[in-house]
């Protein structure tokens, strides 16, 4: 992931439950939200779940450097999170990891 042109990072994160583990993993990412939104250089970091597809999530999040997403990536508690959260989720972190790069019509 690099920095776009404006110089801030979007990120968002596509994550589905294991059977069973739905309402888990919700109260995972329910409880990892508001330490995110605390890290130094976060601009958004919302949640949300896939209407009509329970266990579905979708994390959006925009950060004002890359340096600070990695910063927040780095943090003690991403290492302890990252174990616990491959419990609860299908495939790997990276598979849902896309990256945004905005842009605006010339006129």
């Amino acid at each position: 992931m690099t920095a776009t042109s404006t110089g801030y990072v979007t990120v968002v994160w596509d994550a589905k439950a294991k059977a069973g583990r739905e309402a888990d993993l919700k109260a995972f990412i329910t409880a990892a939200v508001t330490p995110s939104r605390n890290d130094p250089g976060n601009i958004d970091y919302e949640a949300h779940e896939v209407e009509g597809r329970p266990g579905e999530f979708v994390i959006y999040e925009r950060w004002e450097t890359r340096a600070h997403l990695d910063a927040h990536l780095a943090a003690p508690r991403m290492r302890e999170l990252v174990p616990q959260m491959l419990e609860l989720i299908d495939g790997s972190i990276e598979d849902g990891i896309r990256l945004l790069r905005p842009f605006r019509p010339a006129h």
